[in-house]
């Protein structure tokens, strides 16, 4: 009788203990995304309105990789038609650009 009151919770922890691990070992994100320093950082010398371009350019590379679009900044909506001021918008293509290429070489061809 002893024995059937604790097979249930050692089963329930038994099964729960799996997911556990697994979810740690997922939620560490790549390495260099997000970090000081690493691949996705824009250059220090770039102005506010060139880290957001850099940014948006990220996020457009990824979009576009994973969607298996051919990748083409001239095709990117945000590119051509920023939503920013009209005197910022050399600068803001000028990040996009960056951004974009950057993260198209790491997701083409792999962290260097």
């Amino acid at each position: 009788m002893k024995l059937n009151r604790l097979a249930v919770p050692i089963l329930a922890i038994s099964l729960a203990t799996p997911g556990f691990v697994i979810a740690q070992s997922y939620a560490s994100p790549a390495p260099g995304y997000g970090q000081a320093g690493g691949w996705d950082t824009p250059p220090q010398e770039f102005k506010d309105i060139q880290r957001q371009g850099y940014h948006d350019g990220i996020e457009g590379a990824r979009k576009d990789f994973d969607n298996h679009r051919r990748p083409d900044v001239n095709n990117r909506d945000e590119y051509r038609h920023p939503h920013v001021e009209s005197s910022a918008r050399a600068d803001y293509r000028d990040g996009f650009r960056r951004g974009y290429d950057t993260a198209m070489q790491h997701l083409m061809n792999g962290p260097r």
